[in-house]
């Protein structure tokens, strides 16, 4: 088979290097795919990360190449090394996206490209000799963060290379508006609409205090960032108080926003939970969610398992 090289990305990579992103993305959400700007201005800085993005001292994309094919490729991000950057990011390094194809007839040589490539961001971070190595999986779509389960291929990469699973796992749920909970009455209770932290804030009022709210960001498919994320929302916050647990005040405040949600258009709502919260999960299954895939966030390189060998 023709050699493998493992190179730096070049601006001609660009529709390539889209195409495998895409693929990646296709796998965990339906109906959403990134541009090729969005690809590429998401190498040169990410605008959605205002608070970490700052904290980044160098950024380097690198692909694996075969036949004039992007089989493989990977960005790595190096945090700076002073006060102003979050203890947690303060002096480490960390592979933000890794992608490649799985190994298939006409790719036989796919996991030796990823393992080819992977090493050759084992070799970068050596260079960069930060504190910690971090690895994720955060591609510039809506929902695709952490390590998604519908990704094998990547995890078992991951593992290869001595990457260890020790954050948590979160559950994202989606469901159709139609199948929201339909809007029923609540005498003395009334919905005002505001602007919220994450997005269009809806709550839920009685006697002049507030009961609970939930927002509402649909914004996930801005024209400039996404090429087709359109008629998807998610729920930013969902807070009841404690003395309303039990009342329905949720479905009650889920339909206002399927109201809303209609008027724009949005015809899915994504949601995310703890894998160890049952009782939110419950409660969102009963408002018409479903699973859509399990995500692990927070990948770290141990060095003293297993690397993967030299070829």
């Amino acid at each position: 088979m023709p050699e493998l090289e493992v190179r730096p990305f070049r601006r001609t990579d660009r529709d390539q290097l889209t195409g495998l992103v895409n693929l990646h993305v296709a796998a965990v959400v339906p109906g959403v795919s990134v541009s090729v700007n969005t690809v590429l201005g998401e190498l040169e800085r990410q605008p959605g990360e205002f608070i970490t993005d700052p904290w980044v001292a160098e950024r380097t994309t690198l692909v694996a190449e075969q036949r004039g094919h992007v089989v493989a490729a990977a960005h790595l991000l190096r945090y700076r090394d002073d006060a102003e950057v979050g203890p947690h990011y303060r002096d480490t390094a960390e592979i933000d996206w890794f992608v490649h194809r799985p190994a298939a007839s006409f790719w036989p040589d796919a996991e030796l490209a990823a393992d080819l490539l992977m090493r050759a961001c084992l070799a970068t971070f050596a260079r960069w000799n930060t504190r910690v190595r971090y690895a994720d999986g955060s591609l510039p779509a809506p929902l695709v963060y952490g390590l998604p389960r519908n990704w094998p291929h990547i995890r078992a990469l991951y593992e290869r290379a001595g990457f260890v699973h020790t954050g948590d796992t979160e559950v994202i749920l989606l469901a159709r508006v139609a199948d929201l909970p339909g809007a029923e009455p609540r005498p003395g209770v009334t919905a005002e609409r505001t602007l919220g932290e994450c997005g269009t804030r809806f709550t839920a009022r009685a006697e002049g205090g507030d009961l609970g709210y939930v927002e509402i960001d649909t914004a996930l498919a801005r024209p400039e960032r996404h090429a087709r994320a359109a008629g998807l929302a998610d729920i930013g916050n969902l807070h009841i108080d404690p003395a309303q647990y039990g009342t329905g005040l949720e479905h009650w405040l889920l339909a206002r926003a399927a109201d809303w949600l209609r008027l724009c258009g949005v015809d899915r709502l994504a949601a995310y939970a703890s894998a160890a919260d049952r009782a939110q999960l419950d409660l969102m299954a009963g408002a018409g969610f479903r699973e859509l895939t399990r995500t692990d966030r927070g990948w770290e390189h141990r060095p003293d398992r297993p690397q993967i060998p030299g070829r």
